[in-house]
């Protein structure tokens, strides 16, 4: 009796050790950055990214900017934060987008490494206590280590580099200046070849959290929004790239390159 009570008291031990084992290893290699990549197995579009950054078991920040078509007061969020809990191969994340809405994002685990996660999703969208959305998915998100929110700051002079880039590019050479202040202005040429800022834009914002960029602006009481990852800022040259879906479903990726502006 006492040599099967040993050997019960053993197996609970492992079985605790295990469990332990599992859980530390998602709460050491979770910290850092991740973007999106796939989503029920499907390469996911840039405009439709989410960027996670884990800076503690217990704090994250969320990136993501919907289209503004796409839903009613669509989401901009930069770094917007969240209080984790960490059980065995569970992560929540909660976020309080204001005092009326509540997101909730409940990651269950099938693998982790230092490069990449894969988990079920479930989030959940409470507007004073009442479900207004939810969603259920299999995520893959892969670590970003580049971080461009400094490099980006300046004057960019550039035009799309690939067949199909931009809903609202001419292929022509436009200018970009990106601001501390989460603002930028964007010129083009006059007749005279004069850069000159468009006087009927009257909003003007961006942000970059890691190499995801997202950027919006009004023309004539109009919304937009674009979406881009940055693939490189090096020698005063920047390339972007994103991957983009057509309305039959089908995808192309569409890259642009522009010059610091001394």
């Amino acid at each position: 009796m006492k040599k099967l009570s040993f050997a019960i008291a053993l197996a609970l031990v492992a079985l605790l050790f295990a469990s332990c084992k599992k859980e530390n290893k998602i709460e050491q290699q979770i910290i850092g950055k991740w973007m999106m990549a796939e989503r029920d197995g499907l390469a996911r579009p840039t405009n439709n990214k989410f960027v996670y950054t884990f800076v503690s078991p217990t704090k994250a920040y969320m990136s993501v900017s919907f289209a503004p078509d796409s839903q009613e007061n669509a989401p901009w969020h930069d770094l917007m934060e969240g209080d984790v809990v960490i059980e065995d191969n569970k992560v929540t994340i909660t976020f309080h987008r204001d005092e009326h809405l509540t997101l909730v994002h409940e990651f269950i685990f099938t693998d982790i490494t230092a490069n990449e996660f894969t988990a079920n999703l479930k989030a959940t969208e409470t507007t004073d206590g009442n479900v207004t959305f939810t969603v259920n998915e299999t995520d893959r998100y892969v670590k970003v280590t580049a971080d461009y929110t400094t490099a980006i700051l300046g004057k960019w002079q550039g035009h799309v580099t690939s067949a199909m880039g931009s809903a609202y590019d001419d292929g022509e050479d436009h200018q970009w200046e990106y601001l501390a202040d989460g603002n930028f202005r964007y010129y083009l040429q006059d007749e005279n070849g004069n850069w000159v800022t468009n006087p009927s834009q009257t909003l003007s914002q961006y942000f970059v959290d890691g190499t995801l960029l997202c950027t919006r602006w009004v023309i004539d009481g109009t919304e937009y929004r674009e979406w881009w990852e940055i693939a490189s800022i090096a020698n005063g040259v920047m390339k972007w790239t994103a991957l983009r879906q057509n309305e039959d479903g089908t995808t192309y990726t569409a890259t642009f390159q522009m010059e610091k502006v001394e």
